[in-house]
């Protein structure tokens, strides 16, 4: 699949939901849309991962100065 923004792949993805939930397509008009979902899927999952990896949180130490630390790094509390 070509490259797709997360929001037009999100849209993509749930009108395939939409569709399958019908329940009016034949068996291999559902078996394509679910590969395409599927697919979808996967973009929408490491787009979202490569978004978690950019963000920092900007969080206080314990003297009170303010630091970015990346996502994985932060406590629940902060």
């Amino acid at each position: 699949m070509a490259e797709i923004k997360f929001e037009e792949a999100l849209k993509k993805l749930e009108k395939i939901v939409e569709d399958l939930e019908k329940g009016d397509l034949s068996l291999d008009e559902a078996m394509k849309k679910y590969q395409e979902g599927i697919e979808l899927s996967r973009i929408c999952n490491q787009k979202l991962d490569n978004a978690k990896k950019k963000i920092d949180l900007l969080v206080k130490n314990k003297k009170g100065e303010f630091e970015l630390r990346p996502i994985s790094e932060a406590k629940p509390e902060e």
